[in-house]
């Protein structure tokens, strides 16, 4: 392929993420500039274009001439880039934007410049509404350990993260340089080619890195174990060469030995205005989002702008029918590839709620059936699932010291149609808040641009603040979750080792859920197994060996086998002290299941609500988690009296287990005292 194909393809990207920022009209120039084509408030985010799409334009004849079976995926580090990602699929003419299908007109490409940013259609950055996208932007840091897991146990994958210089500053960058050392079996995985956009510049100033001068640079990639391969564009077909041997150098992930990095050192906003009315412009924080604020009545911004889109010679790129011309095709891949469906896996041996194995048989079993992944932050065995075999963990399993990569590998293989754990200690889980909730909305734009059936993102949170010190307590995350209201969303709170392994291998099967299982890592009580099956499908049932028939005076809820344990252990305290008392017990197994629809797609029913928890019965629930989110979900059905809910409550010192249980009012003696209250004040 000639050269000049790159160039254009370059030009053309470079033409389109400029016009959408500013232009309502006249996308090709065909004629002279007018004011009147340009946007009276121009919106978005420039100074990452060039380098971005200087990688695409190269990017493109690879990927459309990769060997048959074989798949070369772009991750987007940083979410600015959306002018880039919206170009890039308009050219290669996968955009759906006027109703008469996907395809390259003039219609198509006026639509794009004048409806940018197109805030209720995509979104102001990159998302899964583009077509070809696969990671959300806006969530700085996670984008090379997305790389990683996406590659994991495919060998037939390479993934090409852009990463911005600023991005390196983050700590999930800065760890997922060293953490391809945790992932061994190198033959049965694809490769990750990382490059580094150096553009000098985050968004309000200088990077770390651009202070650091070449040979500062190879030193530092080369410590890390990388080879640095450093360019600054200026030279394509240098650059074209490099890139080819960058390829032929690259190594399966977790394989010894130096693995390629492009550090492409292009300045920020390169080929935009370099200074307007000797304001300097390019290479200073005034090309982060639009450098020039308003050309349209300002001369010297006007004609600085109508200089810049014209030096991309617009007219030699699209023809008259607002095609992309043969040039600048030549350099384009074609549309992007379906994504790739989940790999169903066999199914688990039917069996009823008494015969099922523990955790730890479940996950060895789905990992049996191939296309599975567990990861955890050194806390395999701390949290006692018994995966290892002569002490060393088996191949599908793998553990790195850092929340934010297991996420980031957890989202990387899920994204891309397998099936992944997290096991993690419950105070720390809350690290990866910020991770989820962009992941939950990037999975809520994936379902509605018809991109659903993904595995789903599943998290085993144990080793719980109930048992652990005072610094290990926190279960934070969860109520994060919750407090989204968002449908993806459930919260698993088994009531005994049983019911939580049943569950797992419930969720490690399902797709488009944000799976939560709560569950003790030490030995429990074991309850009658026969409300489970009513547990599973509709997230909370009566247990019958608890419960008086009748009308009762009280109702008692538990979520989770701590609460489940000293609440039942109540039950006994209760009906020695007041024989007189008729109870209803019900345990709930999800309780996202409290809220009301239609946030909650899978909540319980009205009928089913009144059926378990009455109408004006006083309840009293124990739940493991803050109860604050708890009573927010019943708030939202109208139940702002009847219900004491009581959970976790930080405590002022460290404090043994079983004080944090009497000082959270989460004890048996505790709970009976405040239900013969609660039966006191409705009667009273």
């Amino acid at each position: 392929m000639p050269h000049q194909a790159i160039d254009a393809c370059w030009r053309a990207l470079n033409h389109l993420s400029a016009a959408q920022l500013y232009l309502t009209d006249n996308a090709r120039l065909a004629r002279p500039l007018r004011p009147t084509d340009v946007k009276e408030t121009p919106r978005g985010h420039w100074g990452v274009c060039p380098p971005v799409n200087y990688m695409l334009a190269h990017l493109g004849p690879l990927t459309a001439r990769r060997p048959a079976g074989s798949e070369l995926l772009v991750l987007h580090g940083a979410g600015h880039a959306s002018p880039s990602a919206l170009a890039h699929a308009y050219l290669g003419g996968s955009l759906h934007l006027t109703g008469n299908g996907p395809g390259c007109s003039m219609p198509e490409l006026r639509a794009l410049i004048t409806g940018f940013p197109h805030p209720e259609r995509f979104g102001g950055e990159i998302t899964p509404l583009i077509p070809g996208v696969r990671h959300t932007g806006g969530q700085l840091g996670p984008a090379l350990a997305i790389a990683q897991g996406m590659v994991l146990d495919a060998p037939h994958r390479l993934v090409v993260p852009l990463i911005g210089d600023g991005e390196l500053e983050t700590g999930a960058t800065a760890a997922a340089w060293l953490a391809r050392r945790a992932l061994h079996g190198s033959g049965e995985h694809g490769a990750v080619l990382p490059v580094v956009l150096a553009n000098g510049l985050k968004m309000g100033g200088s990077s770390l890195l651009a202070g650091m001068n070449q040979d500062e640079v190879r030193a530092y990639f080369t410590g890390l174990g990388y080879e640095p391969l450093i360019h600054d564009g200026a030279d394509l077909p240098g650059f074209r060469q490099m890139l080819a041997d960058a390829l032929t150098r690259q190594r399966p992930l977790g394989e010894p030995g130096r693995q390629p990095v492009i550090v492409l050192t292009m300045p920020k906003g390169h080929t935009g205005p370099e200074q307007v009315a000797g304001r300097r412009i390019v290479g200073t924080p005034a090309v982060h989002k639009t450098p020039l604020k308003d050309p349209r009545n300002n001369d010297a911004e006007f004609a600085a702008l109508a200089a810049w889109l014209a030096s991309y010679r617009p007219a030699e790129l699209f023809t008259t029918q607002g095609r992309p011309t043969d040039l600048v095709r030549q350099a384009m891949a074609g549309p992007p590839r379906e994504p790739e469906t989940a790999r169903p896996p066999a199914p688990l041996a039917a069996r009823g709620p008494q015969s099922w194995p523990d955790v730890s048989s479940v996950v060895r079993e789905r990992a049996a059936n191939g296309a599975f992944r567990l990861f955890s932050p050194d806390e395999i065995a701390s949290n006692r699932l018994a995966v290892t075999t002569d002490d060393a963990l088996p191949p599908w399993a793998t553990e790195i010291l850092n929340e934010e990569i297991c996420h980031g590998w957890l989202q990387g293989y899920t994204e891309t149609g397998r099936d992944a754990l997290l096991a993690t200690y419950e105070a720390f889980a809350p690290v990866n808040t910020s991770l989820l909730v962009q992941h939950l909305k990037h999975r809520r734009l994936c379902y509605l641009a018809g991109q659903g059936g993904l595995p789903s993102v599943n998290y085993l949170i144990t080793s719980l603040g109930w048992r652990n010190t005072y610094t290990h307590q926190n279960p934070g995350l969860v109520s994060s979750m919750l407090e989204t209201e968002d449908g993806f969303v459930h919260v698993y709170t088994p009531a005994d080792a049983t019911r939580a392994a049943a569950v797992l291998a419930v969720i490690l099967a399902g797709h488009d859920r944000v799976n939560f299982l709560i569950t003790d890592k030490h030995p429990g009580p074991a309850f009658p197994p026969d409300p489970f099956r009513d547990e599973l499908t509709d997230g909370a049932a009566v247990w019958p060996h608890l419960s008086h028939h009748g009308r009762p005076h009280l109702i008692l809820a538990s979520a989770g086998d701590i609460p489940a344990r000293e609440l039942t252990a109540a039950v006994t305290l209760l009906r020695r002290s007041h024989p007189e008392i008729k109870i209803r017990y019900l345990h709930v197994n999800d309780l996202a299941v409290l809220g009301p629809a239609p946030h909650w797609p899978y909540a319980l029913d009205e009928r089913t609500f009144t059926r378990l928890f009455g109408i004006d019965t006083p309840v009293l629930m124990a739940v493991p988690t803050h109860p604050a989110p708890v009573r927010a979900l019943l708030a939202a059905r109208g139940e702002t009296s009847r219900f004491h809910v009581v959970g976790y409550r930080e405590p002022s010192r460290p404090t043994t287990p079983e004080g944090l249980l009497e000082h959270c009012g989460l004890s048996a003696a505790a709970l009976s005292a405040r239900a013969a209250l609660m039966i006191k004040e409705h009667s009273g």
